[in-house]
């Protein structure tokens, strides 16, 4: 004989939690919005919902998440557009709820039904919530959430080359710079990634958009932001240096232009600026198809540059062998070519 008076509640299926969800979403409708105690009930039923879906994706502690359920809420979450309403409600969701959505977002763009991302192929036939998401880091309270979610995203080679190729993708160079360091930081780390995780989409990407890429780029290297100056420079090395990107490299290697900015970057007060713009500027000089112009302007600051480069050092306790090596080759060039009658004359 039972002395239970209560059964215990059935666990919602993935469709009833799809159900749950997009109901609670589209609640938080315009009208909703400005009445504050429907805003905060509406607010309360999103939670527990998004609370439900975290469960069911990443399990309670206890219990794993069941593969099939994960699966077949990812499925559900795309044929009712709930994955765009959860894009486009984020800024209205609080704390506790954005918090949930990040954590479940990577989950749900590594589910693959047959052989395909059907999460990822979603945002494809959607892609402007892309773009929303990237608008997004002008809102300060969701733009670190809006950021976790881009990079989720970037993963995708289909997704990244979509943001690279986008008229939003130009609102980073503003973005990397906003007052607000949070978010400026996590901007330019969304700006990284999207320049260093698919080497073939970025190469094809900067071969078709050279001129105006690196015109934008430039402002960064030139920035008065030292954060902003130091972290450009650094990531310049990291994505022009990489093989795919050696047509790349080998225009941006023959411009008087941007041997200049790295000659003016190497005169920078701050140690670590000089650095990084030599790590640069060295491909510059070991370049043996230099144009004349380029060996020209390297022959007559000879003495300048020679000077600085003699006084350029990593530090105390630095392993600089390397750094020694590499330097003393590029003084010799310069020199070598300071000994041309042809080019100083």
């Amino acid at each position: 004989m039972s002395f239970s008076f209560f059964k215990p509640s059935r666990p919602k299926t993935p469709q009833e939690v799809t159900k749950a969800i997009k109901d609670s979403l589209v609640a938080l409708d315009t009208k909703t919005v400005v009445e504050v105690k429907a805003l905060e009930k509406a607010l309360e039923e999103v939670d527990k919902n998004f609370a439900t879906m975290r469960c069911m994706l990443c399990g309670d502690g206890e219990v794993e998440p069941n593969v099939e359920q994960v699966s077949q809420l990812a499925i559900e979450f795309c044929k009712e557009d709930v994955l765009a309403l959860l894009v486009h409600k984020l800024p209205i969701l609080g704390w506790e709820a954005r918090k949930d959505l990040v954590h479940c977002w990577s989950i749900l763009l590594k589910q693959i039904v047959g052989s395909t991302h059907c999460c990822v192929q979603y945002i494809e036939n959607h892609i402007e919530l892309l773009d929303f998401l990237v608008v997004c880091y002008d809102n300060k309270e969701i733009a670190l959430n809006c950021g976790n979610m881009l990079r989720e995203c970037i993963k995708f080679p289909i997704l990244a080359k979509y943001i690279l190729e986008s008229a939003s993708f130009e609102l980073f160079f503003k973005f990397v710079e906003l007052p607000n360091f949070d978010v400026a930081s996590d901007a330019f780390s969304t700006f990284k990634d999207l320049l260093t995780k698919h080497s073939d989409v970025v190469s094809g990407f900067l071969v078709a958009h050279y001129e105006e890429f690196f015109d934008l780029y430039e402002n960064l290297m030139t920035s008065s932001n030292y954060v902003t100056k130091r972290q450009s420079l650094k990531l310049l090395s990291e994505f022009l240096l990489e093989s795919p990107n050696s047509q790349v490299m080998k225009r941006y290697i023959l411009e008087v232009r941007y041997l200049k900015v790295m000659m003016t970057l190497l005169k920078d007060s701050r140690k670590n600026i000089q650095i990084a713009s030599f790590h640069i500027f060295k491909v510059f000089v070991a370049n043996p198809n230099k144009p004349r112009e380029i060996k020209v302007i390297l022959a007559k600051n000879h003495d300048k540059l020679l000077e600085l480069l003699q006084n350029l050092s990593l530090g105390k306790g630095s392993d600089d062998e390397q750094f020694e090596e590499e330097k003393e080759v590029i003084m010799k060039e310069i020199e070598r070519l300071s000994r041309l009658p042809e080019l100083v004359s």
